[in-house]
């Protein structure tokens, strides 16, 4: 696949994402509206339980329009042109990132490095950032090419020489290019909503239905006990289940599928950024390094852990493989990156076959 195929793909996969949370944003907003605000277009009878131990009608819902679903449906799309607008500068304030300055030697030389792996990716250079960390990580954020960003921590900038410096430059560099940066960044403002939603959701269900799930209280709500008296009550104490189910384990596969992209696209930033540099062993000199520092990246928090060089969290899963690191790390086996980009560096040494 060429540069510019990479790109459409990233572009096609970006909507879909968008298509994948906007599903979500409707599944739990309209719990919401069924659940708790009685809604029910048909105007269908509402029933309650009287003093005698049997359920009367007492009028009509008087609730046609889903309040909740559009709320849901108007956060998310706020915070997908928010994002679309302030992405990169949201994650650089989130990690107190600062500008490199050329006054410093050690920041100057990054500067020259993004501008050097910028000409060769033909794109125009970034802004250089310096996270506040002693760990070493970096990453790059926003939505196009010419309103990007990229940052590296402290501890990565005094801990690399100028080749290595520029393996991992050349990989955030292949993220911009390739328009990774714009799938990631969306993917995180869209994993806040849907965590804020799914919180905002859980608090509200916790009081009305936390002491007697199934109770009086779900009785009185408008579409389910209008069903509950036909024989309905079993589907919707099911579908209520189903509901809460969703609230509680959205923002856990919301973040799952940011992880799941986000292991797609380092291989391909990684082999991008070889190619850049021409040098795949500085980048794989660059990851030895970083997978030697296990401390957590403290100043980048775990909303944009899928946006980095490796795991801010300082955790091993990713040097772990099998069904459970396949879920949950937010980057493949370094071990894995690493053979990969030896085996490029070997291939490049061969003579070719006539």
């Amino acid at each position: 696949m060429n540069i510019y195929e990479q790109q459409a793909k990233n572009r096609r996969m970006t909507w879909a994402v968008m298509f994948v949370f906007v599903c979500f944003f409707l599944a739990i907003g309209l719990g919401f509206d069924f659940f708790f605000l009685s809604f029910n277009p048909a105007k269908a009878p509402n029933y309650q339980l009287n003093n005698a131990g049997y359920y009367e009608a007492v009028g009509r819902s008087s609730q046609p329009v889903p309040y909740g679903t559009i709320l849901a449906l108007l956060v998310g799309v706020g915070m997908v042109a928010n994002s679309m607008m302030n992405g990169a500068s949201m994650v650089l304030r989130s990690t107190q990132a600062r500008r490199a300055l050329p006054e410093n030697e050690k920041e100057r030389q990054l500067i020259n490095v993004v501008a050097e792996m910028a000409a060769a990716a033909g794109l125009r250079p970034p802004e250089a950032y310096i996270v506040p960390d002693p760990d070493l990580n970096a990453f790059a954020a926003g939505i196009n090419p010419e309103s990007s960003v990229i940052a590296v921590t402290e501890g990565l900038l005094s801990s690399l020489n100028r080749e290595e410096l520029q393996g991992v430059v050349a990989h955030e560099m292949s993220h911009i290019r390739n328009y990774d940066m714009r799938l990631m960044t969306v993917s995180a403002a869209l994993m806040g909503a849907i965590a804020l939603l799914s919180d905002l959701a859980g608090r509200t269900m916790r009081p009305r239905y936390g002491s007697s799930f199934g109770g009086s209280s779900y009785s009185s709500s408008g579409s389910s006990s209008g069903n509950r008296k036909g024989g309905g009550g079993a589907l919707m104490l099911v579908l209520f289940a189903v509901w809460m189910l969703l609230v509680v384990l959205a923002p856990l596969i919301s973040r799952m599928l940011a992880m799941a992209i986000s292991r797609e696209r380092e291989y391909l930033a990684d082999a991008s950024g070889a190619e850049l540099t021409r040098n795949p062993l500085a980048l794989v000199s660059a990851l030895e390094k970083i997978r030697a520092a296990v401390m957590p990246t403290y100043a980048i928090n775990n909303g944009v852990a899928h946006m980095c060089i490796t795991d801010p969290r300082g955790s091993l899963i990713e040097e772990k493989m099998g069904f459970a690191a396949d879920l949950f790390a937010t980057h493949p086996p370094m071990e894995k990156r690493i053979l990969a980009l030896k085996v490029m560096a070997y291939q490049a040494g061969k003579p070719q076959e006539a």
